[in-house]
């Protein structure tokens, strides 16, 4: 093999953008210090004029401690380059892990979709297992997973034979040209996917599974026994067994193995959502095929590169740093994402710097989808400095050819009682207990010893399907940020679980997520009180005459250009940036906020916390919408009844303060600057709000009740402020 096979199968680079980050850096740590020295140096005299300077003192410290957290990321950034493609031979098998849980909220055309951009990977099919854990226990996914089976046998050799990317059959003939060649093959392809998803959907809408299509298959009388959703028995059926020779593909070969779950669930049983869900997953796995990696990917998240596996490998399979590798993170990305990102759901900050901070410092999260788990971490296994195992020689089941006695043996273990007095969801599988199960089995996993790695690869390893109205951006970020802080309050928080278990730089690190909540309340009140003083004549802030108004405006403008410039460097546009800024104001003043409160219920023992599915479809006037890049308002909610009132109350103090400035007290300017150039970004940066409030005609317009609430509720607080 040569010089090549001593080579690594990959290497890590450092960033090249150290001496400029660092640069700005000091300066801004500079005027912060400047700015907490004018704070104490100048506090006021005035009761009310004094708590609301110590208030404000106290949220600037909390950006400021926020701010460092964020800035640990940027330290040193690594990126990962030259992933070898060597041991063709020797693969080791692969679980695929795909999950669903409503086929309302995730139709089963797009489970169909997720499923077969799984099953065409470039990588040998006798290696491939996928198992589809459908929570929603629904026979119309069902249906749908029998289609994609018969679908699969003409799907692969088509993928292979055209070299098709991506191999999701909807994302491909979206935009896919006819090719100048064996244009015959490509037409029938593209009828039969056509007229398939056309039954799916069909179906999908009648909401049940014709009689005449049941009769088809013996796996539809499993749920004759159905009682609903939330109670019913195990029901596994292997559709394609890729160890028997029946199963082969339209050209004669091998068919990945391919498994339908849905876990038994009982009323009195809890069922643990998606952990749950996994954990049934790796223990039905390890009867059928036993594969040392296994991959898991929401329903809503198809493959985009076919290469992913093999690039994955080269991290675990490297014999110098790959035996310390517990799982491989590739980060979300979105195929549906506007030009301008019109609720900032893009990532591209998250994924190019914060991601490649987080790998620089000990190793990103897990993010439950696109991770590459070795089984044995995930089991809950620790790690010991100088454990080898050559997973090109691990042992893994051979499928019984008889699959009919291999389903009974494997539905034992996804029935409610089977996790009685055991270490599941505790020691082993994915933790039980918080709405961000992902991110603390993660932890758990780099604190057992392990590391993690970030696989960010030019082309999308997985793309997904992102919210296409602003309600429900709101309330993912809500279970995301209330997730986060809940494991920050445990006893699984990174400063006490990681202690003396994972670097400091990473225990810090996690801080960036699991404290988004814990930006409510300072934002809430930078927000609101500055604009309230501005009415009442209080000054907050240096006159802009002042020496001691340069740190303020130094720290605020050098914090967003270079912002600004780090979202244009990750490929986003200025329109783009200031969306970022709208969507960041939206999401500290109303999602981290209910996040928080929740938190705080649940500790005072009156909520638990519970598991939201986001919506994947939407109607077409909504979608329009989207893809003109106007804001979507029309559901009656009370994150955006906060919205609201604070852009109106800030409208109003704005306004209020114009007025005094036109009659003469343009003294006021230089006095109070910075609150007024403060409230006048609020007012500017909530220009989609008013246009829905007073001029849009759309269903996307904001529901009356919430617009009468909010006025009312304005108009209170900005009356009492004028008294």
């Amino acid at each position: 093999m040569g010089r090549s096979s001593s080579l690594p199968l990959f290497e890590t680079k450092s960033s090249r953008r150290r001496l400029l980050f660092k640069f700005y850096l000091a300066s801004v740590l500079v005027a912060i210090c400047l700015i907490w020295a004018y704070r104490i140096s100048y506090l006021p005299e005035g009761l009310l004029q004094r708590w609301a300077w110590i208030g404000l003192f106290i949220a600037e410290v909390w950006f400021t401690f926020y701010w460092i957290v964020t800035q640990v990321l940027r330290w040193n950034l690594t990126f990962r380059d030259r992933l070898s493609q060597r041991y063709e031979k020797h693969l080791p098998g692969i679980d695929i892990f795909v999950c669903t849980a409503d086929p309302v909220l995730e139709p089963p055309i797009m489970v169909f979709n997720t499923v077969l951009s799984v099953m065409a990977y470039d990588y040998p099919p006798e290696k491939l297992n996928i198992y589809l854990s459908d929570d929603g226990g629904s026979d119309l996914t069902f249906y749908a997973m029998l289609e994609a089976s018969k679908f699969s046998k003409y799907w692969l050799p088509f993928c292979k034979k055209f070299n098709v990317e991506p191999r999701s059959p909807e994302a491909y003939f979206r935009s896919a040209v006819e090719p100048d060649n064996k244009v015959k093959e490509w037409l029938f392809i593209k009828e039969v996917y056509l007229d398939m998803k056309n039954r799916i959907e069909s179906t999908s809408k009648l909401g049940k599974v014709s009689d005449e299509i049941r009769k088809e298959h013996k796996g539809f009388r499993d749920w004759d026994f159905v009682s609903s959703r939330r109670d019913h028995q195990t029901i596994l059926e292997i559709l394609i067994n890729g160890r028997d020779p029946k199963f082969v593909d339209s050209e004669g070969q091998t068919l990945p193995t391919f498994v339908y779950l849905a876990r038994e669930k009982r009323p009195q049983y809890p069922h643990h959502f998606k952990a749950g869900a996994m954990n049934s997953l790796i223990r039905v796995s390890s009867s059928v095929s036993n594969s040392p990696i296994i991959l898991n990917v929401d329903c809503d998240m198809y493959s985009n590169n076919a290469n992913s596996i093999r690039n994955a490998l080269c991290f675990f399979m490297d014999d110098e740093k790959g035996h310390e590798i517990g799982y491989v993170q590739s980060p979300q990305a979105f195929e549906n994402i506007t030009k301008n990102d019109l609720y900032g759901n893009s990532l591209h900050v998250s994924a190019e710097v914060e991601i490649a901070g987080l790998d620089a410092n000990g190793g990103p999260p897990y993010f439950g989808t696109g991770c590459f788990h070795r089984r044995e971490a995930l089991c809950g296994k620790q790690y010991i400095k100088g454990y080898k195992v050559d997973l090109k020689k691990v042992d893994e089941k051979t499928v019984e050819v008889n699959s009919k006695k291999l389903e009974e043996v494997s539905k034992v273990l996804a029935s409610c009682s089977y996790e009685n007095d055991t270490e599941w969801g505790k020691e082993m599988g994915l933790k039980y207990g918080y709405a961000t199960e992902d991110v603390m089995t993660g932890l758990c996993i780099q604190c057992r010893g392990w590391r993690s790695i970030n696989y960010n690869p030019e082309r999308k390893a997985f793309l997904g399907v992102a919210p296409t109205t602003l309600l429900q951006s709101l309330v993912q970020h809500k279970r995301w940020a209330e997730g986060n802080l809940h494991i920050f309050l445990s006893k699984y928080c990174p400063f006490l679980h990681g202690l003396r278990k994972i670097p400091f730089k990473l225990q810090v690190s996690y801080c960036t997520y699991l404290l988004w909540a814990a930006n409510s309340l300072a934002t809430l009140y930078y927000v609101s009180v500055p604009s309230i003083c501005l009415l009442r004549g209080i000054s907050l802030f240096p006159q802009a005459s002042n020496p001691w108004f340069q740190p303020f405006a130094y720290a605020m403008l050098s914090n967003r250009i270079y912002g600004l410039g780090e979202f244009v460097w990750c490929d986003g546009t200025f329109h783009g940036w200031w969306n970022d800024q709208r969507i960041w104001l939206f999401k500290r003043t109303s999602s981290y906020f209910f996040a928080s409160a929740d938190n705080v219920l649940r500790l005072l023992g009156f909520t638990k916390s519970a598991f939201a599915i986001t919506a994947k479809v939407v109607d077409e006037d909504v979608s329009k919408r989207y893809e003109q890049e106007v804001m979507e308002f029309g559901s009656q909610s009370p994150v955006f009844n906060i919205i609201v009132t604070l852009a109106l109350f800030n409208m109003f103090c704005f306004l209020g303060v114009m007025k005094r400035i036109v009659f003469s007290q343009t003294k006021i300017l230089d006095e109070f600057a910075v609150q007024i150039i403060l409230c006048g970004l609020l007012v500017i940066i909530n220009m989609p709000v008013y246009e829905a409030l007073f001029f849009r005609k759309d269903k996307g317009r904001m529901p009356t009740s919430v617009t009468c609430k909010s006025v009312v509720f304005a108009l209170l607080v900005y009356s009492i402020a004028v008294c």
